[in-house]
């Protein structure tokens, strides 16, 4: 089964939508759309009843609301709903909750396990880069935490901070697909795209769409593509 994303034009470039149940990668430089496309899955989820969860660990609750609160695509409504969590791990109540679950301490296990135990359908986990300092070992743990993730049944975004599409890491290997978010910066203004680099059971050609921001949020111009 495919769900939607909740960004025009991206489900066409996806066969209709991404494959239930796994976990993709979603990479780019700041501010090239990772939060906003993130924000906009999590609203779909929400708006079909779905509970979904958004685990951070450099925002809060009403810093991700007030960077939406400029998109019509229903951000706010859907924070405020009861199929919604927000948490971020620096909290002292949110790190209460998580030592609930798992017997080891740190985050590679209970995140899965509270994902598990809360029937979370979608997560956003933001982002992989601040992640590793909760890691005693990133290069091990970071595959122990990808993998548990694996095997639970929602359908996870892990954000990446990468700013090379064709410079891979792990996360890249282990994840169902990667999301690949661009901007150029050129003497005519900023131009921005998308990519799949990767997506498992689905065909894809790997070319970079163009994308564009406006009131109703992010929408992917899946038949205009970049020649780069």
């Amino acid at each position: 089964m495919r769900i939607s994303t909740g960004t025009d034009g991206l489900d066409a470039l996806l066969d209709g939508g991404l494959p239930q149940h796994r976990l993709y990668v979603v990479s780019g430089p700041p501010g090239s759309g990772k939060t906003t496309f993130s924000a906009q899955f999590l609203t779909e989820g929400v708006q079909n009843g779905e509970k979904c969860l958004y685990l951070t660990m450099h925002e809060t609750e009403a810093e991700l609301v007030n960077d939406m609160s400029s998109f019509s695509f229903g951000f706010e409504r859907a924070v405020g709903s009861k199929h919604f969590r927000f948490m971020n791990v620096l909290s002292t109540d949110v790190q209460q909750v998580l030592s609930q679950y798992g017997s080891e301490p740190g985050l590679t296990g209970r995140v899965a396990a509270l994902i598990e135990a809360w029937n979370i359908d979608r997560a956003v986990i933001d982002s992989t880069m601040l992640l590793q300092h909760f890691l005693e070992d990133p290069e091990d743990q970071l595959t122990e935490f990808i993998t548990a993730l694996k095997e639970t049944d929602a359908t996870i975004l892990l954000i990446s901070e990468m700013t090379d599409p064709s410079s891979y890491s792990e996360e890249h290997y282990l994840a169902h697909g990667v999301v690949f978010f661009h901007n150029f910066l050129e003497e005519t203004g900023m131009t921005r795209a998308v990519q799949i680099i990767k997506m498992r059971g689905t065909p894809i050609d790997c070319d970079m769409r163009s994308v564009s921001f406006s009131e109703r949020g992010l929408t992917v111009h899946h038949d205009e593509k970049l020649n780069r």
